[in-house]
């Protein structure tokens, strides 16, 4: 196995583990605001690190200046989505959770 592999199969191993904790995340975090929290920062850095490790992977070519510039486009795109959607939510009228609920 080359150096190269096993830094690829590193980082893949890391997205995975983003994606599982965004996960417990969302099913653990009590209201809309703090799953958009967890997913939207683990999923972005999950989804960054897999596209990584395939980069890394293949090595320099063009699939992987295509997969980079789709890691720019995710890199810029989910954290906005996120952040739009937890607005339109806040302006909807849906409260944040505070201890006092339950």
């Amino acid at each position: 196995m080359l150096m190269r592999d096993i830094i690829a199969i590193i980082m893949i191993l890391i997205g995975c583990f983003f994606f599982l904790t965004s996960v417990i995340g969302l099913l653990r975090f009590p209201d809309m605001f703090t799953r958009m929290h967890a997913t939207g920062k683990c999923d972005t850095l999950a989804v960054l690190m897999i596209m990584a490790g395939l980069i890394v992977h293949h090595g320099i070519n063009l699939d992987s200046f295509k997969m980079l510039l789709i890691l720019v486009f995710i890199y810029i795109a989910n954290p906005t989505a996120t952040h739009v959607l937890s607005r339109a939510a806040f302006r909807l009228g849906v409260q944040p959770w505070t201890k006092d609920k339950k």
